[in-house]
């Protein structure tokens, strides 16, 4: 992988499913007028089959554990149920 390129973004504006694939849109935001709230502006698509989904699903999970273990991220304890 000598030709490894970093991508940045800001989120991910869209998650679908179509063609029998999952699709990420990524974003990034672009600045507007002075005193404007940036806006998200699409700049990368990921498209991964389901089963690459539920693994990448899998690792952020993961992740998101050491994470609340190492207290970088919280529970929000008020967040409405699903």
């Amino acid at each position: 992988m000598s030709d490894k390129r970093e991508i940045f973004a800001d989120g991910i504006g869209q998650i679908h499913f179509a063609g029998n694939m999952v699709r990420f849109d990524f974003v990034t935001l672009q600045p507007t007028s002075e005193g404007q709230a940036p806006t998200p502006e699409a700049n990368v698509r990921i498209i991964m089959p389901p089963q690459g989904f539920l693994g990448a699903f899998n690792s952020m999970q993961q992740l998101i554990d050491k994470l609340l273990e190492a207290g970088v991220l919280q529970k929000n304890e008020n967040a409405p149920k699903k």
